[in-house]
Formats: C-alpha cells, sequence, structure tokens
C-alpha cells in the first residue's frame, strides 16, 4: 500500500532524529532508556523511540506488543525531544493558544475546529469524565467538564468541555502552559492537541 504524505514526512523525522544527541534528551526530561531504546509517556501511555532508526512505538502491555505511533504522535515527541529549549521549564500558567508567549497576532487560533468532536462528547458526558480522570484530573474551572490533562509528564495542558443548551451547541476549550512554545513548534500544539482529543475518545470507549 502506497504511504500518505503524512507517513513520508513521519518517516523523514526518523532519519532527523538520530542525528541529535541522545544523551542530552535523556538528561533534560530524565528518560528511562537502554541500549535499544528511549522510553517516555505521551497522554497516559507508554512510547519508545528506536535509538538506531528514529521508529516510534507505543504499547500498553510493557513492550510485550507494540503499535507503530502515528503522525501525530511521533511529530509531537520528536519537535519535544530534539526542538525544545534547552532550558525549557513549565510556567505552570495556562492561556488560550493565541496569548502563550511567542505567538504573534497574526497566527490562528483555535476558532470553532473542534466542534465536530464537541457533539461527540455530547452524547456522553459521564465517560468523558472518567476519561479525563484516566488521563488527569478534574480541576474547578468554569465548564460541564474541566480538567488538567498530563500531554507528557513535565507539561499539562487544560480542558474545558460545555454542554449544549437551548442557545448554544456543545463546545470544548484547551488552554495552554505559558511556555509551551518552548517545547514545541506553535503547528505542534495542533499535533499534540489532536492526539489528546484521540485519547479522550479512545478512553471513552473503555469506559
Amino acid at each position: 500500500m502506497k504511504k500518505s504524505n503524512y507517513e513520508l514526512m513521519r518517516d523523514r523525522m526518523r532519519g532527523e532524529f538520530v542525528k541529535y544527541n541522545q544523551e542530552k534528551m535523556i538528561q533534560k526530561f530524565g528518560l528511562s532508556c537502554d541500549d535499544d531504546f528511549l522510553y517516555l509517556t505521551f497522554v497516559s501511555r507508554d512510547y519508545r523511540i528506536n535509538r538506531e532508526n528514529g521508529t516510534v512505538e507505543w504499547s500498553e502491555d510493557g513492550f510485550c506488543s507494540s503499535q507503530e505511533a502515528n503522525y501525530n504522535e511521533s511529530m509531537t515527541i520528536y519537535d519535544v525531544l530534539c526542538y525544545s529549549k534547552a532550558d525549557c521549564r513549565p510556567a505552570d500558567k495556562f492561556c488560550p493558544l493565541h496569548a502563550v508567549k511567542g505567538v504573534t497576532k497574526t497566527l490562528a487560533v483555535q476558532g470553532g475546529m473542534f466542534q465536530e468532536v464537541a457533539q461527540g462528547f455530547q452524547k456522553n458526558l459521564p465517560a468523558l469524565k472518567a476519561a479525563c480522570r484516566a488521563l488527569g484530573e478534574p480541576i474547578q474551572l468554569v465548564g460541564d467538564v474541566t480538567a488538567r490533562l498530563r500531554a507528557f509528564p513535565f507539561l499539562a495542558v487544560t480542558f474545558q468541555f460545555w454542554e449544549a443548551d437551548e442557545e448554544f451547541p456543545p463546545s470544548l476549550k484547551f488552554m495552554y502552559d505559558e511556555n509551551i512554545l518552548d517545547y514545541m513548534h506553535f503547528e505542534t500544539v495542533y499535533f499534540m492537541t489532536w492526539h489528546i482529543l484521540e485519547r479522550l475518545r479512545e478512553v471513552m470507549e473503555e469506559c
């Protein structure tokens, strides 16, 4: 089967990854490692990166079996490990993406791009709450479901969801650490966000 452009781009990034100093990655993020792999957790799932060829895989059984990571997963992990600033630190202050440090006013904001996902969440609020507990912890903010979700052990995002009412459709919103662009490029934030939404949907199906 012919690979998609996304798969080709992901595969090219494998070659870029292996050019970087992996010992610096290990020290910066406190990664577990062995001779063959680097290990990290991404949205409450275990991943490993092949140290020789850069392939990213995930597992839910301690790597007795594994699945190759998709584009959003792989590109987010590559970006954080390879391109994050040497002194990156979370601010633990959360704001909309257009307001994080380093964003210019001309860059696009979320708008209604998650509307279809919000419609799906509307159908099963108890499962959404359970998924948020599985991937993070509830917090007190405005919204019918609010949570602080662990993107990485060292970087969290804030999730808010509002049910539909007589006047408005269901909606969801993410807020990000003020320093998130010290960890990844602007466009990668969207890769990460879509993966978080996919993980929420996966966990909801298990509830």
